[in-house]
């Protein structure tokens, strides 16, 4: 055989070994909760250090216009995944929606009640008859309700105002006593460079049952399991990275887009998140999810009880 039919040969293979890979790859649709932050720093470094690609992935990261609509895009077949909530995903499946938890991103609560720690509310029974603010009027009864009960307040001995997402400056100007909805890692950190202290009051510790804070969700009836596999894989090698390398990791993290995540507030957000990414994004606690819908079906948030096992399936 000639060199040059050799040579041929060759290069048709590769040609069609090129064309097999790029077939196998599969292209994912993921919507974020919101904009980008260091609450995704496993899916920013699963991209950029290639981890998705590894797993035959080509994974689209989007941001949404509205928070509100990344599941509902999922239910209606328009993306493949989306960052949602474990209580919200436990809501939209207790009303029909096609949705299911495919993975956890961070699997403990990040949410709060705070106050501003100036002697004024040192307890939980110093909100009666004070100001709660909120940013979305939902579920917020059967928190707030719930932890003020500890205190030996009811919910309706509390005034609630919708502050929108003005949680900080309602309550560092005094519009408000508390707030509800602001983050561990990030309106702590907002409110200290702007200057104030504040105290929180953490939902698990108060009877409010332990859950999931970000989670991934999939179609129930076209997730791709082989797809999802591979994506799970992907994001607990990032987590494992950012772990063991956090300061490299925020490197990579901010250079994703540096203008609007390299600040002073993202990098203490960034530090305090760390500890709360899901070591095994594929495990699940069954358990817990039944707890947290039993506790939302007894506070009249649903009316109807989903099992885990219907919505959290084996993957």
């Amino acid at each position: 055989m000639k060199i040059s039919t050799i040579l041929y040969a060759l290069a048709l293979a590769g040609s069609l070994m090129a064309t097999t890979v790029s077939a196998e790859t599969k292209n994912l649709t993921l919507m974020l909760d919101w904009f980008v932050n260091p609450n995704h720093g496993p899916v920013v470094i699963a991209k950029e250090r290639g981890y998705f690609k590894a797993q035959g992935l080509n994974v689209e990261i989007q941001e949404p216009a509205d928070p509100s609509m990344p599941p509902k895009l999922v239910a209606a077949n328009k993306i493949d995944l989306a960052i949602s909530y474990q209580p919200s995903l436990i809501i939209d499946v207790a009303a029909g929606l096609p949705l299911i938890r495919s993975a956890t991103l961070i699997s403990t609560p990040l949410n709060t009640l705070m106050v501003l720690d100036n002697n004024n509310i040192n307890d939980l029974s110093d909100l009666k008859g004070k100001k709660i603010g909120i940013a979305i009027a939902g579920n917020e009864e059967a928190s707030i309700g719930t932890m003020l009960q500890t205190g030996d307040v009811k919910y309706d001995e509390v005034d609630i105002i919708n502050v929108g997402w003005a949680l900080s400056s309602s309550l560092a100007s005094g519009k408000v006593d508390a707030i509800w909805g602001g983050l561990r890692n990030f309106e702590i950190n907002q409110l200290a460079l702007e200057g104030f202290a504040v105290k929180a009051f953490f939902p698990e510790e108060y009877g409010v049952p332990v859950y999931d804070e970000l989670i991934f969700v999939a179609n129930a009836q076209t997730y791709d399991k082989s797809a999802i596999r591979g994506f799970n894989k992907a994001i607990e090698q990032a987590v494992i990275y950012i772990i063991n390398h956090p300061q490299d990791a925020w490197n990579e993290f901010v250079a994703y887009a540096p203008d609007t995540l390299n600040n002073e507030l993202n990098k203490r957000a960034w530090k305090d998140t760390l500890t709360r990414f899901a070591r095994r994004p594929s495990a699940v606690d069954l358990q817990r999810y039944d707890n947290y819908a039993e506790f939302m079906y007894a506070q009249e948030i649903i009316n109807t009880l989903p099992k885990a096992t219907d919505y959290v399936p084996t993957l």
